[in-house]
């Protein structure tokens, strides 16, 4: 007897900035980001009599199985296995990609129809942000309107999604350094925060629906570059007593420095970090740029370049 098998594979996510904390007008969060090239989750899944998985992170991955499972009240088990897996803690939504890919796989094996925020829903993501749920749907750059205060459980609706000109790359670092805040200590480092100016908010905002869109519309990197750098200094002074800096300090504060020094239009830190990235025109400047950061950095650090993937989760079955 063949048994059938699923493969989807997810492209990690790069956060380019959360738009408002505040929450005033009865949503919170919001914001924007896109598919971070070459690295990836990727797994195999089988019905099978209970719920098993192997590889990196093979224990989340059974409990979210074990949710997908029960959220909608299916039969029988799971066998998973991860052949890859976006780096966990780096700032590039390791957790939410293999949730989803995870539900994806299940809801083809049951012949379940839900969208990505439906998935989110089921197995318990998108508490916050919800822009690793729609790049999972879709490449380019998203944009998302944040959860409303007073509903439990929602997902940020997409409110634009716009394509990458083909000749722009993206310059992704991983540097070895501390990990991420994440888990717990992330909804503690939240709860903590104080509440941002109603000016940067708005400033946020702003830069993203009269600076970054219309710059990505028109292929001005040098607009776009400026206001997601912008955006990202504005981020940084919100989580700034959280993470010690506007950046992660360490490593990740150096790399988007040279960045800068060598540059590169628009430079940011993914999420909590340590993850770093550098939005720049052409294959030569992108690997000008990674060879920069190895003469500087060795094997402290890891490169990845590529286009910003056009695409979201592939999914396979045989």
């Amino acid at each position: 007897m063949t048994t059938e098998t699923v493969t989807v594979e997810a492209s990690a996510r790069l956060h380019f900035g959360l738009l408002d904390l505040r929450g005033a007008l009865g949503r919170r969060f919001g914001g924007v980001g896109a598919c971070a090239p070459e690295v990836t989750t990727r797994i195999t899944v089988s019905l099978a009599d209970s719920v098993e998985a192997t590889g990196t992170d093979a224990e989340r991955a059974s409990e979210f199985a074990c949710r997908f499972l029960g959220h909608f009240g299916l039969p029988r088990g799971a066998q998973i296995r991860i052949d890859r897996a976006v780096p966990a803690h780096f700032g590039l939504g390791s957790g939410t990609q293999l949730a989803l890919s995870v539900a994806r796989a299940l809801a083809e094996l049951h012949g379940v129809h839900a969208n990505a925020p439906e998935l989110a829903r089921a197995v318990r993501r998108a508490k916050r942000s919800a822009v690793g749920t729609w790049t999972f749907a879709g490449g380019g750059l998203v944009v998302e309107g944040g959860r409303r205060v007073d509903v439990d459980g929602g997902v940020g609706p997409l409110l634009a999604r716009l394509p990458f000109p083909s000749t722009w790359r993206c310059v992704l670092a991983l540097p070895d350094a501390r990990p991420g805040v994440s888990g717990a200590a992330e909804a503690q480092a939240f709860a903590a925060l104080p509440v941002p100016d109603e000016r940067d908010t708005e400033r946020a905002s702003y830069l993203v629906l009269m600076a970054m869109l219309p710059s990505l519309a028109d292929g001005d990197i040098v607009s776009f570059g400026s206001a997601l750098t912008e955006l990202q200094e504005i981020n940084g002074r919100w989580f700034a007593p959280a993470q010690g800096g506007t950046f992660a300090p360490g490593p990740s504060t150096e790399i988007i420095r040279l960045m800068r020094d060598c540059g590169a239009p628009g430079v940011g830190q993914s999420s909590w970090g340590p993850a770093v990235y550098a939005v720049v025109d052409g294959d030569a400047a992108a690997s000008s740029l990674a060879a920069r950061l190895h003469n500087a950095y060795g094997d402290r650090v890891v490169v990845h370049t590529g286009a910003f993937p056009s695409h979201g989760a592939l999914v396979s079955r045989r």
